[in-house]
C-alpha cells in the first residue's frame, strides 16, 4: 500500500486550482508528486503541473463528502456550481463573474488534458465530478437553478455510471437544458419517471 503524501505535499495538493487541478510549488516538490503518480507535467509550454485522477482522489479523501444538495460555496470558500435546490442564492454580479471564470477554467482544463486538445467535449475531471460539471454548464449558460420559491433546473446523481439526471419545468425549459448540455459536449435523452410521470433528462459526457 502506498504511503500517504507528506504534510508539505498534502498542502500543495489541497491548494490546487479547484477546477483545473493546476499546482503551484517548487520544481522538486512537483517532481516528487509526479513520481508518486499524483501529478503530471504538461508537455506544452509553459509546462504547468496538474493533478492526476489519483491526485484528485487524494485531495477529496481528506475533505468531507458534500451533501446531496451542495451549497453555492463550500466551507473553505472554493467555488461550487449550483445543482438546484439550494436554500439561499446570490445572483449578483460577483456570482456571475465566478461562474464565468469557472467555466473558462474548465474549458482550459479540457484543452490541456484531452489528448487532442478539444474543448467541445468533457474531460476526465468532469467524468469524476458529474453533478458539478453538468450544473456548471447549465449555470454558465444562464439557466436558473431551482430555488426555494422559484422553478429551475436540478442536477442529481443516478445509479448509472457516468450519467446524471436533470430536472426542469417540462416543455421548453427542459428542452433548453438539453440543448445547452449537448453544446457543452454531453449526450442527453428525455425520459419519464414511471411512478411520478415526471419528465427529466439523462445526461452523460460525450467521449467522441
Amino acid at each position: 500500500m502506498s504511503r500517504p503524501p507528506t504534510a508539505a505535499q498534502r498542502h500543495i495538493i489541497d491548494d490546487a486550482d479547484p477546477i483545473s487541478g493546476r499546482l503551484r510549488g517548487t520544481e522538486a516538490q512537483l517532481a516528487a508528486l509526479v513520481k508518486r503518480g499524483l501529478a503530471f507535467r504538461h508537455p506544452r509550454p509553459p509546462h504547468d503541473h496538474f493533478l492526476t485522477p489519483a491526485g484528485h482522489r487524494t485531495r477529496e479523501t481528506a475533505a468531507p463528502q458534500p451533501p446531496a444538495v451542495a451549497p453555492p460555496t463550500e466551507p473553505d470558500g472554493v467555488f461550487a456550481a449550483r445543482v438546484g435546490g439550494e436554500e439561499a442564492v446570490d445572483d449578483g454580479a460577483a456570482r456571475a463573474r465566478e461562474v464565468h471564470s469557472a467555466w473558462q477554467g474548465l474549458l482550459e482544463l479540457r484543452r490541456m488534458t484531452n489528448p487532442d486538445g478539444a474543448t467541445d467535449r468533457p474531460c476526465g475531471w468532469e467524468r469524476t465530478h458529474l453533478v458539478r460539471a453538468a450544473a456548471l454548464a447549465l449555470e454558465a449558460a444562464g439557466h436558473p437553478p431551482e430555488g426555494p420559491a422559484t422553478a429551475g433546473y436540478r442536477v442529481r446523481a443516478t445509479p448509472q455510471p457516468e450519467a446524471v439526471a436533470v430536472y426542469a419545468p417540462e416543455g421548453e425549459p427542459l428542452r433548453a437544458c438539453a440543448g445547452t448540455l449537448e453544446r457543452a459536449g454531453w449526450q442527453t435523452g428525455e425520459y419519464t419517471e414511471p411512478r411520478t410521470r415526471t419528465r427529466y433528462l439523462l445526461a452523460s459526457p460525450r467521449r467522441v
